[in-house]
């Protein structure tokens, strides 16, 4: 008779080690749903469900299935078993970089965990093709592998490059390849390449990624988008736009809004390609009108309407 996973009884679920996908796949199991079903209902493969059933029957959240032999006593913090990198150093480091490789192919947790920090880029290919390769395990190589040919794996795992974390731990890592590190940063938003381009937990190259492709869509953007990239950081991004100018419709969409941030009505001011109708409508802005400070900045501008002598 086929397997029906059982949810343990008094099992205290707060204080497992579950990642997020592991307490979905629990918060399914109801001890009559058998293993075909739990597929449809979490939409998960086969072999991905197993692996997180045999992480479930782990940890104890789920009672293992009659005749399995009897649960691994619980490993003690700070032993190589409790810690990844720590297996992998003393433990996995040893064997040839070629035995490391096939183990990759079908290693189980913890150790499937503990080649995620190989530095030999075949063993972290063989780590993201094995099928119970998950997104921590991607999340820990995007953090921190260190040969940027082991990052080309990823091509092939789409789903784990649309994972937030992964990008994020991707656009930090000095070695991630320049062609990778593009196609992260042309899936954001103006505002989000901005951010990208002062992250101080990148590196350089990122951040000046960043910045040449934020002028590159800048030019290329629709006016919606510009509007949105001078709006949400309140006219900084300005600074890394010099050499560029507002078209007329980007211009139209800024004056017919009323501007109430400050610092936004001062780094349009000190802008020199800020359109002559932009300026004129900051002059009328009651803000402007009130504040003889931003009144003087404004009229200062190349681009200020003269008063007649």
């Amino acid at each position: 008779m086929a397997w029906i996973p059982t949810p343990s009884r008094g099992c205290d679920v707060l204080a497992l080690r579950l990642g997020p996908v592991e307490g979905f796949v629990l918060s399914r199991i109801d001890g009559h749903t058998d293993l075909d079903q739990l597929a449809l209902v979490t939409g998960l493969t086969a072999v991905r469900l197993e692996a997180i059933l045999e992480t479930l029957v782990r940890e104890g959240a789920v009672e293992a299935p009659q005749g399995a032999p009897p649960a691994a006593p619980p490993v003690a913090a700070g032993s190589a078993e409790a810690s990844p990198r720590l297996l992998f150093e003393t433990r996995l480091h040893q064997l040839p970089e070629d035995a490391r490789a096939g183990l990759a192919s079908a290693a189980v947790e913890p150790e499937l965990s503990a080649l995620c920090f190989d530095p030999a880029p075949q063993v972290v290919a063989r780590v993201l093709g094995n099928p119970r390769c998950g997104l921590a395990h991607a999340r820990l190589i995007a953090a921190h592998h260190r040969n940027a040919a082991g990052f080309e794996a990823f091509a092939a795992r789409a789903e784990f490059l649309r994972d937030g974390d992964v990008q994020r731990f991707l656009l930090r890592n000095p070695q991630t390849p320049a062609h990778l590190l593009r196609t992260l940063l042309l899936k954001r938003r103006l505002p989000e390449l901005y951010r990208a381009s002062h992250d101080r937990e990148a590196g350089e190259r990122t951040r000046a990624a960043a910045r040449e492709l934020l002028r590159e869509r800048f030019a290329k953007g629709s006016p919606e988008e510009r509007v949105e990239l001078l709006v949400v950081t309140e006219g900084r991004a300005l600074a890394a736009l010099s050499g560029l100018s507002l078209d007329g419709r980007t211009t139209a969409l800024l004056c017919s809004r009323p501007l109430a941030s400050t610092l936004l009505v001062e780094n349009l001011a000190r802008w020199p390609a800020t359109p002559p109708t932009l300026i004129a409508h900051l002059l009328a802005q009651p803000m402007v009108q009130r504040s003889p400070h931003l009144r003087t900045l404004v009229k200062r501008h190349p681009n200020a309407p003269r008063m007649p002598p």
